[in-house]
């Protein structure tokens, strides 16, 4: 398997090995010593499926007591994945990476906690698999706008359809607002 760095610290893609023939292929979307290797060597306690269909856009999303890392994969149809860093702290806080998942090119991305996650549906139709760090807390989410004007996600496609709950997310300002309030 190949590991590729991104310009956010810690988020990875993955190509792993296929081995394909015309019957089909094999690849292995997990083994824990060698992504321990890759520096993936937080344990995953979850795993999580959905089917989404075409123009439908999820997240961008976090949790902010228990933030969960990540190692997603399209398994079939196209998605554009985005992670974006939403850490103050961070010399790369509000930039984002984003990357086309697919069940034709195998990647994988490894999403290291702490950072805000979403994709948008390019086929008809596309399966989303990831393996998660931590367990979801439904009243630990948080997140982002996927249209954040800081961000300026070059997002593939016009209209998304979202979620309620994601039409409602706050942007970074209203986020850093808010810490300095708690911080006062």
């Amino acid at each position: 398997m190949d590991i590729i760095k991104t310009k956010l610290f810690g988020v990875k893609v993955i190509k792993p090995n296929v081995f394909g023939d015309s019957r089909g292929f094999f690849k292995e979307t997990f083994q824990k010593e060698r992504y321990h290797e890759a520096g993936i060597t937080l344990p995953f306690v979850q795993d999580n499926y959905s089917r989404s269909e075409q123009g439908v856009l999820r997240g961008l999303h976090t949790q902010k007591k228990y933030p969960q890392g990540k190692l997603v994969s399209c398994l079939m149809g196209n998605i554009y994945d985005v992670v974006v860093d939403i850490n103050l702290k961070s010399p790369t806080f509000g930039e984002y990476f984003g990357i086309e998942l697919s069940g034709e090119n195998h990647l994988q991305l490894w999403i290291p906690p702490g950072y805000a996650h979403g994709f948008c549906v390019l086929s008809k139709v596309a399966d989303f698999f990831y393996k998660c760090t931590d367990l979801y807390y439904p009243d630990d989410e948080g997140g982002i706008a996927w249209n954040d004007n800081q961000v300026k996600i070059n997002w593939p496609i016009t209209n998304p359809k979202l979620s309620k709950k994601d039409l409602e997310l706050p942007t970074l300002d209203q986020i850093i607002l808010n810490s300095k309030q708690k911080d006062s």
